[in-house]
């Protein structure tokens, strides 16, 4: 039951964001202002609430708490943009006395200053899956390395369409060149072997096997609506990069209404268990795979060691980033890549 009240208190705070987040989350058991006898407040801040990754992200960190007897507070934000939400959040969990924020930030750079104000009052930040820009701004960073998730489908992408004339859409996250976007973009694009401009920036490439870029939105109705568009541009398109899943599986949507499954290979970045379920299905070609409570439970861990001794992540690469995986999934294996079939995928995917 106890659970029950914690995840319906996490969904309601997604839903105020923006209309006071505070007077809400007060009379929720999970949120601020609530009794924790003592406990080491840990704060999980993600996009949405709804998104399958950004749910597989607060089981591992609930389930990681719950391990080490921290008290989880969840927010989310209303949509994959939403940086008010995410401002508002974290200026409710300084407030409370949270030790440790943990963010998947929704403007990379955007919400910088909140983040500067929270450090500045003693609070650990470590973002999750979405680097900051900089990436100086938190203590750490737990994720995947995107641009080589990019790469890796870009790859693959590559050794699939060999000997064909290539025409390419690429449907991105936001008009924002949020960081994530940007990397998974431009990485792809670099493993395919194109010529990428400022490898910082979406669109200023000069491939004329590019059909052109769309946003998403990262979900299903806005890869639908991306894809009719670039198909109304140019139906000889026959290579297909997405954000990720979710807007895989609305690109397919439109794909199959214009009768060009058959045609088209699509490719994506997530790892979720029904992504996988596409690759086993054939509709999507390969896809890279995530493990969102890996980064979940690693970054509680951290600020609970924050906690007991003031110690902050470390890694090889540096304080900044500890990179947690990518394993490309595909029932195609391509020569010289390391994968992973379909019914591997099924029994990790978002592990």
């Amino acid at each position: 039951m106890a659970h029950r009240v914690k995840l319906r208190c996490s969904a309601l705070a997604a839903s105020s964001a923006g209309i006071g987040l505070t007077l809400l989350l007060t009379s929720c058991g999970s949120g601020v202002g609530a009794h924790n006898d003592g406990k080491t407040i840990v704060g999980l801040i993600t996009k949405t609430n709804d998104n399958p990754f950004y749910v597989k992200m607060r089981e591992g960190a609930q389930k990681k708490a719950d391990e080490l007897g921290v008290d989880l507070r969840t927010f989310a934000g209303k949509g994959q943009a939403d940086n008010d939400s995410q401002v508002k959040a974290v200026e409710n969990l300084v407030a409370a006395g949270a030790k440790g924020i943990l963010i998947t930030p929704a403007d990379s750079s955007a919400i910088i200053p909140a983040l500067d104000r929270a450090r500045k009052a003693g609070v650990m930040v470590v973002a999750l899956d979405s680097p900051t820009d900089p990436a100086s701004a938190v203590d750490g960073t737990f994720a995947t390395d995107n641009r080589l998730a990019g790469r890796m489908i870009g790859k693959w992408a590559k050794s699939r369409m060999a000997g064909k004339p290539v025409h390419i859409a690429l449907l991105d996250l936001s008009p924002e060149q949020v960081k994530v976007d940007v990397l998974r973009d431009q990485g792809f694009l670099e493993g395919f072997g194109i010529d990428v401009g400022n490898p910082e920036r979406i669109g200023d490439e000069r491939d004329s096997r590019i059909v052109g870029h769309e946003v998403t939105g990262a979900n299903e109705e806005g890869g639908r609506g991306a894809m009719e568009k670039l198909l109304q541009k140019d139906r000889s398109i026959n290579l297909v990069y997405t954000i990720n899943e979710p807007a895989a599986a609305g690109a397919y949507q439109a794909i199959k209404a214009a009768g060009k499954q058959k045609d088209i290979t699509l490719v994506s970045v997530d790892g979720g268990c029904p992504g996988v379920k596409n690759v086993a299905a054939g509709i999507i070609g390969a896809t890279s795979m995530q493990f969102p409570v890996k980064m979940a439970a690693e970054g509680v861990a951290a600020v609970a060691a924050y906690a007991k001794d003031g110690s902050k992540p470390s890694s090889p690469r540096g304080r900044d980033f500890t990179d947690t995986g990518v394993a490309l999934i595909t029932d195609t294996p391509a020569a010289g890549l390391d994968s992973k079939k379909s019914d591997w995928g099924l029994t990790h995917c978002w592990g």
